[in-house]
């Protein structure tokens, strides 16, 4: 029996229900295979890679990105604390002004090494030794005079080009003033 066969009176387009979720879904998919033939997904970033999914099958996944998004990062064990900090520490005497911040900063540092020595070890062995003060003052006022020594022939630079540039303005002006504007 063919379609023609049977009656127009026999299509009620109000005899189908439709389930709202499942129009929408329709409709989604017709809009993303529209997209896709366009080629509104070419040269997407990211494209061919696969997706990042490993911190959703933890039950924290949640807390670890809360973590990770603020920040947060736990504490080292101390002896590992000591060696960034030891690593650190030329860079934080640098920017100090005078030997006797920098002498308590320093002995600051023994004092804490000399601590984690008489601790149980928790982690890695403790392999930083106390720094010699007077030595490592004596570094920084070292490193202290050739930035400023650094500092200095840069200003002197600067100057004679500031001199060289109004000697050239001066000597051009006189030009003009005697030969007259060209």
């Amino acid at each position: 029996m063919a379609d023609r066969d049977i009656p127009s009176s026999f299509y009620n387009p109000h005899a189908f229900v439709f389930d709202p979720e499942v129009v929408i879904a329709l409709m989604a998919d017709a809009r993303i295979r529209q997209a896709t033939e366009r080629g509104d997904f070419d040269n997407l970033p990211g494209a061919g890679k696969p997706l990042d999914l490993t911190l959703y099958d933890d039950p924290d996944w949640w807390l670890k990105n809360l973590l990770r998004r603020e920040g947060f990062r736990p504490p080292l064990p101390p002896s590992i604390q000591l060696r960034k900090d030891d690593a650190a520490l030329d860079g934080e005497l640098d920017r100090m002004f005078s030997r006797t911040e920098v002498r308590r900063e320093v002995e600051g540092f023994n004092e804490r090494v000399i601590r984690a020595r008489y601790e149980l070890p928790s982690g890695p062995p403790l392999i930083t030794m106390p720094r010699d003060v007077e030595a490592t003052v004596e570094a920084w006022a070292e490193r202290k005079a050739a930035r400023l020594e650094e500092a200095r022939a840069r200003e002197r630079e600067e100057r004679d080009r500031r001199e060289e540039e109004l000697r050239r303005r001066r000597s051009a002006r006189r030009r003009r003033l005697w030969f007259g504007r060209r």
